[in-house]
């Protein structure tokens, strides 16, 4: 182990004060001005309303095999399942089965490591999106083929379809996320213009990053803070003086005065947010044990029980569970990490409801992309369209929106005739629709979604999937 000395330089001081500002470089510390949500506030064409909403987006970083999470059920539908997925099949007799209030004559169930799952969507609080992916144009096997359609780009690749799945352009490789896009719009709804209303569990991420906003990065215990400011020990006590005093100078040079009110803004920002959910008291609910993503969803519900502290009408929160790029021992690893989500789910919904919030709070999936269906000897590979989920009171819930495909091998869905399965859902109808419910008006959701128009048309007064209760 490294042992810190405590007669640091100034310069290292500086580093170090810097890289716990809440992202990853300096540089973006210095974007989240007042100035810029001032900006925000000015060309916003949204009016506060005063309610509350949040949207948390899960990312299941890797690409989830998600048709072995919602699985096809009834003795048809199951024998062509598992003839496509051959060792990778789960018995019919583990599948958990759901009643959907809507069929299509099919029976459908989930994972057998998602029973309080089972239970949610059951109760109303948890839907499914069925075969949805990034599409610029709706398009067919052939038009794929014969190159008259314009495809994603970078179609199987991790980095690339992460970044389209957080940017809503798959058109275009950018920096700018839909949920930076729309903060860019709503920051202004909320009082407090210090603090970014994208708050980040995972670090800096594109899906949060706006023109005029960036995430604010926070760990499982609350805010990053500047690196051992206000702490009891020798070392700390160093930095809190030398910082005060950075920060008490008025300096003439004009760059330096910014930088050290930029400093001062974060700092101050930091210690209002720590304080405000340091002030929450513990849940009642359970969180269950050695369960990271929880632990994520823990802070996220204490900075949600926060909000009229801390100013915020709305907000987004980004949380993450790797570990999903399963090409070897699907079985097994898709197993954990489905019961690791299955408990974390049921801890923030029981959270949400003991903080009355469930009907202003929604949690939705995404992944980098689907699986192939087929096996490729004891796991899958990169696909294409695959099944998500949405959570929360203002979803209507124990539906199975979007058209789930047929499975067998070859069908006219599948592009590469291993089950790699073109979306039938666009994944900007998906955005489109937690993006109207949240309060984007529908002229300004081409704004954000430039693809849109293609598959939706924002004059015809109907939600685009119809997962969300928009009142």
């Amino acid at each position: 182990m490294t042992k810190h000395k405590n007669n640091i330089s100034r310069r290292k001081f500086l580093e170090q004060s810097c890289a716990t500002l809440g992202y990853t470089t300096v540089f973006s510390s210095l974007i989240n001005l007042k100035a810029m949500a001032a900006t925000a506030m000015n060309s916003s064409p949204i009016v506060a309303n005063g309610d509350y909403k949040a949207l948390v987006c899960l990312m299941l970083g890797g690409g989830n095999d998600s048709f072995n999470m919602l699985i096809p059920r009834g003795n048809n539908e199951y024998a062509e399942y598992a003839t496509t997925r051959s060792n990778l099949a789960i018995p019919q007799n583990q599948i958990l089965p759901i009643n959907p209030n809507t069929s299509d004559g099919r029976t459908f169930g989930l994972h057998p490591s998602m029973p309080d799952m089972q239970q949610l969507f059951e109760s109303n609080d948890l839907a499914f999106l069925a075969n949805v992916g990034t599409l610029i144009e709706p398009s067919t096997k052939s038009e794929i083929k014969d190159k008259v359609v314009k495809t994603p780009l970078g179609l199987f690749s991790h980095s690339d379809q992460t970044q389209q799945w957080h940017t809503g352009r798959p058109h275009e490789r950018t920096n700018i996320g839909w949920g930076g896009r729309m903060a860019d719009l709503i920051q202004s709804m909320n009082s407090n213009q210090d603090l970014s209303m994208n708050v980040s569990l995972r670090g800096s991420n594109t899906f949060q990053r706006g023109n005029q906003i960036i995430p604010y990065a926070i760990k499982n215990n609350g805010s990053i803070g500047l690196n051992g400011y206000g702490g009891d020990g020798l070392l700390s006590q160093l930095r809190t003086t030398a910082l005060n005093s950075i920060l008490e100078r008025d300096y003439q040079d004009i760059f330096k005065n910014t930088y050290k009110n930029t400093i001062k803004v974060s700092n101050d920002s930091g210690i209002q947010f720590q304080e405000a959910v340091d002030g929450v008291p513990e849940f009642s609910t359970i969180m269950p044990e050695e369960n990271n993503l929880a632990e994520q969803l823990r802070m996220v519900a204490k900075t949600i029980a926060s909000r009229d502290a801390l100013g915020f009408t709305r907000q987004t929160f980004y949380v993450q569970i790797g570990g999903w790029d399963h090409h070897d021992e699907l079985l097994i690893n898709q197993t954990n990490k489905l019961a690791e989500v299955n408990a974390a789910l049921k801890y923030f919904n029981g959270v949400m409801n003991e903080l009355n919030t469930n009907d202003c709070v929604t949690l939705f999936s995404i992944s980098d992309f689907g699986r192939t269906l087929s096996s490729n000897g004891n796991g899958t590979d990169h696909a294409w369209g695959g099944n998500a989920f949405m959570m929360g009171g203002a979803v209507r819930g124990k539906e199975i929106y979007g058209d789930y495909p047929v499975l067998a091998l070859g069908s006219d869905l599948d592009l590469r005739n291993r089950g790699v399965l073109i979306p039938t859902t666009a994944a900007d109808l998906y955005m489109a629709e937690l993006a109207l419910w949240f309060g984007v008006p529908a002229s300004e959701l081409t704004t954000i979604l430039p693809n849109l128009s293609n598959f939706y048309d924002t004059n015809s007064g109907t939600a685009p999937i119809g997962f969300m209760n928009m009142l």
